[in-house]
């Protein structure tokens, strides 16, 4: 049990703690500022939190962390300790900042749907998609996306929360109206594909090739420079039949500048070809999201 707490500690983060927070609370914005005050749903547990607070008044801070204790529990059995240790910190944070954000349904002095969904899906979207990039969820159908994504690596979460809350805004058509709920696609349309930009836009890296005739020097200075391993591939030369070795890489997005910046000073005619890259694990780089 002491080696178990004592791992679990190892792999928690300070930085994926905060931006959880932050990404609850912007969450909670999106739901308070936007969506209740237009009365449509979020999805999941969300969303049957909120037909509660519309036919009783408890606020749905209240209900989310009820309805998440079992889901919680088979997160721990199936999932693991660190993504449960996540969850329940984005679960009790979102409970929370719904619970102090509400009073910002009362800001908002305009009843257009269309804009209300649309910053609603774009707030709520950009706040899980936070905390899904640091390890955590906001529980309820987020449990069972990660379960889905664990087995399937190119499983994308955003689109299938999209297809199970469908069938959740059908059962609220029936409390909130059927003109509200078509609203709540909209948002919850945009909310899907914000969610899964921003995951993307966590984790971007970019690959690289570099032909040029000063592959020691380069890939020195890669290693040294950046902390980003090189591996040589051997080639030939359609036209000159000549034997080189052309470096190969990967680095974060943030370091591209740098990098061209590095290998045109060591070689003004080196060739760079930059290609997008849809996932990297490994050494150096951060680990599967759950």
């Amino acid at each position: 049990m002491f080696a178990s707490n004592k791992r679990l500690r190892s792999s928690l983060s300070i930085k994926n703690i905060i931006e959880i927070l932050l990404g609850t609370f912007i969450y909670s914005i999106g739901i308070n500022t936007f969506i209740v005050h237009a009365k449509l749903l979020s999805g999941g547990v969300s969303g049957i939190s909120l037909i509660v607070q519309y036919l009783t008044g408890l606020p749905a801070g209240y209900t989310i962390f009820m309805l998440n204790i079992p889901l919680l529990i088979i997160s721990y059995k199936k999932i693991g300790s660190r993504f449960t240790f996540y969850t329940i910190l984005g679960t009790l944070s979102l409970s929370l900042f719904l619970i102090l954000t509400q009073f910002l349904d009362k800001i908002i002095n305009f009843d257009d749907p269309i804009l209300l969904c649309l910053y609603g899906g774009v707030l709520t979207g950009a706040g899980m998609g936070i905390v899904f990039a640091n390890h955590g969820s906001t529980g309820g159908l987020d449990i069972i996306s990660v379960l889905m994504k664990k087995k399937h690596e190119n499983f994308e979460i955003g689109k299938t929360n999209l297809y199970i809350n469908f069938f959740i805004v059908l059962a609220g058509a029936i409390f909130i109206g059927l003109q509200s709920a078509l609203y709540t696609l909209v948002s919850m349309s945009i909310n899907s594909f914000v969610l899964d930009k921003t995951i993307n836009g966590f984790n971007r890296r970019k690959m690289l090739f570099i032909i040029t005739n000063e592959e020691e020097k380069i890939s020195n200075a890669i290693m040294n420079d950046l902390k980003r391993g090189v591996t040589f591939i051997q080639a030939e030369g359609a036209y000159t039949k000549t034997n080189r070795r052309i470096l190969y890489c990967v680095v974060s997005l943030s370091q591209i500048p740098y990098l061209k910046h590095l290998v045109y000073s060591i070689d003004s005619n080196a060739f760079i070809s930059i290609l997008d890259v849809s996932e990297v694990r490994g050494k150096g780089f951060m680990d599967d999201l759950f």
